[in-house]
C-alpha cells in the first residue's frame, strides 16, 4: 500500500508587519487597516478579518500569446469579492489552467479590497438606511464612463448585468445607473463600477461613516 498524502492546510505564517499584528489579534477589523492607511498585502489578512467574504466569476476570456514554440493559450479571468456589507474587490488573474485562473483573480481581489460609504441620497426616500448610496459618483474604466446615483427603497440595481454584480456584492441594493462608452467590454465596464464605487469615501464625511 502506498504512503497516505496529507492534505492538511500548512499554517500561515505572516511576512509583513501588518500580517502579525493581524495574525497576533492586535487588529481586529480590517477598517483598523483603512483608518491607519496600511496596505493589504497577503490574502490571508482578509480571510481572517473578513471570514464571511463571497466571490463571484465574471469575466472568462482565452487570450493567446505567440512564443518561439508558437501560440500560448491562457484565461484570463476576473473575479468579484466582497461580504454584500460594505466591502468590495476585484481582481484579475492569467494561467494556463481556469482554476488556478480563478484562484489568483480571489487573491488580488482580496488585495484590492475597499470599503464602500453607503447611505440614503435620494430625496425621495430620506430613510436613512445604508441601502443605495449617499451621492452620485462616476467611475472610469478604458472608454467605458458610469454615473452611479442614489435611489429609493424598492427600485433595485438599475445597472447591466456586470455592474450588478459588483453592487449587490457590495451591499449596495438600489441605485440609478448611467453609462458611456463601449460597454460591451466587460473588463471595462466590471472596472468602472468599481473605480465608482471607490470614489464613494474620497469625502471625509464618507470615511466618518464608513468607519462607525
Amino acid at each position: 500500500m502506498g504512503e497516505k498524502v496529507s492534505m492538511e492546510k500548512t499554517e500561515w505564517e505572516p511576512k509583513t508587519t501588518v500580517g502579525r499584528l493581524v495574525k497576533e489579534g492586535t487588529i481586529t477589523s480590517i477598517y483598523q487597516l483603512y483608518s491607519l492607511n496600511l496596505p493589504i498585502l497577503e490574502p490571508e489578512i482578509v480571510d481572517i478579518l473578513v471570514p464571511n467574504l463571497k466571490n463571484e466569476v465574471v469575466y472568462v476570456s482565452i487570450v493567446q500569446k505567440q512564443t518561439d514554440a508558437g501560440e500560448q493559450s491562457r484565461f484570463k479571468v476576473a473575479v468579484v469579492v466582497g461580504n454584500e456589507d460594505g466591502l468590495i474587490g476585484v481582481g484579475t488573474a492569467k494561467a494556463k489552467q481556469l482554476r488556478f485562473a480563478i484562484d489568483k483573480a480571489i487573491e488580488d481581489a482580496k488585495l484590492k479590497i475597499i470599503p464602500v460609504n453607503r447611505g440614503c441620497g435620494s430625496w425621495e426616500c430620506s430613510c436613512n438606511r445604508p441601502h443605495s448610496i449617499p451621492f452620485k459618483v462616476v467611475g472610469k474604466s478604458g472608454s467605458v464612463e458610469i454615473t452611479l446615483k442614489p435611489a429609493p427603497r424598492g427600485v433595485g440595481l438599475v445597472a447591466g448585468d456586470p455592474a450588478k454584480a459588483v453592487l449587490r456584492l457590495a451591499g449596495v441594493q438600489d441605485v440609478w445607473s448611467f453609462t458611456r462608452g463601449e460597454t460591451r467590454t466587460t473588463l471595462n465596464f466590471i472596472m468602472a463600477t468599481y473605480n465608482a464605487l471607490k470614489n464613494t469615501y474620497r469625502f471625509r464625511l464618507g470615511w466618518r461613516r464608513v468607519l462607525k
